[in-house]
């Protein structure tokens, strides 16, 4: 099977961040993605891409979309693909992240796909390891192919970013998908709100670029596309919210605050979902309003076109 083709340079080792990508950079990711999505929806969906690769993903922090949206990309192209637990491996037994690191460059993979819980550890690992790297997820930093999926989500159905009024929405102190899609919109010309109570937002708000509202009802005016979080009460030590049937009074999302929205407003959320806490179950189904459903699949196509991207020959890439 021909493999999508997109002609714009990517000159980056690994993905870490969105925050220092150029736009270019972006639609490339994008573009090819694109190509990948009608691959996915054929019958035949394998490629031969990756064959001769090896992908592994080292989650140290469980998500079973996330992996699994991975281990599928890999496959689709082709490559070995090997999960490591972390919960049974030698880390668990003491082994730091540096010693990891050079297990790891014994085996010569080609990607590594890494989840941790501390904001920094992933690019810890990609300054030891000769392979490209891709952030899975690291602690509250940054997320960048959720956001990469997201971004893809809103273009599909709306067009060009530029100009859109995106409204991200609940728990963005403790959210690294709310900072990767800060970046990336503010990258791409969007106008981005953050909307949450004071107790849910980082300290240092005003440096994300991004509106602040504490009030639903002018967070979503005229909103084009309405981002629903998760409420991270794992993360959480002390009150943050007063409890979760007061937190979905105010910051849930339901048909009366939606209606101050565009009419042909998009629902977004990365999942997963806490129905009745971040949004109406109703409105989380509501075929015409919602693309979440849509997230998670072009959420395997966007990991392809960074696997593919990663590992083309040209100068400068880990081989």
């Amino acid at each position: 099977m021909e493999k999508p083709h997109t002609d714009a340079v990517f000159f980056h080792r690994h993905l870490l961040a969105i925050q220092g990508l150029k736009a270019a950079e972006v639609t490339a990711l994008l573009d090819l993605a694109d190509g990948y999505v009608e691959q996915n929806r054929r019958h035949d969906k394998k490629a031969s891409v990756l064959r001769g690769r090896t992908v592994i993903n080292l989650f140290f922090e469980n998500s079973t979309r996330t992996r699994t949206s991975f281990e599928l990309a890999g496959k689709r192209l082709g490559a070995d693909v090997i999960n490591m637990s972390v919960s049974s491996s030698s880390v668990k037994k003491g082994e730091t992240l540096i010693d990891t690191a050079m297990t790891l460059n014994a085996m010569h993979p080609d990607v590594l796909v890494v989840r941790h819980p501390e904001s920094g550890a992933v690019k810890l690992l990609a300054d030891k390891v000769r392979c490209a790297v891709i952030n899975g997820g690291d602690g509250s930093h940054e997320h960048p192919t959720q956001a990469l999926l997201d971004a893809l989500t809103i273009r599909r159905r709306k067009g060009p970013l530029e100009g859109l009024t995106v409204a991200i929405c609940g728990d963005i102190l403790h959210s690294r998908v709310a900072r990767s899609n800060v970046h990336l919109l503010n990258i791409m010309g969007a106008r981005v709100r953050v909307v949450a109570p004071r107790t849910l937002l980082p300290v240092d708000v005003d440096r994300l670029g991004a509106e602040v509202h504490h009030d639903m009802r002018t967070g979503l005016e005229d909103a084009d596309i309405v981002m629903m979080l998760r409420l991270q009460l794992e993360r959480m030590q002390g009150q943050f919210v007063p409890s979760v049937r007061e937190y979905f009074r105010f910051f849930g999302l339901d048909y009366e605050k939606l209606k101050v929205a565009r009419p042909d407003a998009l629902i977004m959320h990365p999942g997963p979902m806490n129905r009745g806490t971040e949004i109406d179950s109703e409105l989380a189904d509501d075929i015409h309003r919602s693309v979440i459903l849509d997230q998670v699949e072009l959420g395997v196509a966007v990991r392809m076109a960074c696997l593919d991207i990663l590992t083309r020959d040209r100068p400068g890439n880990a081989r």
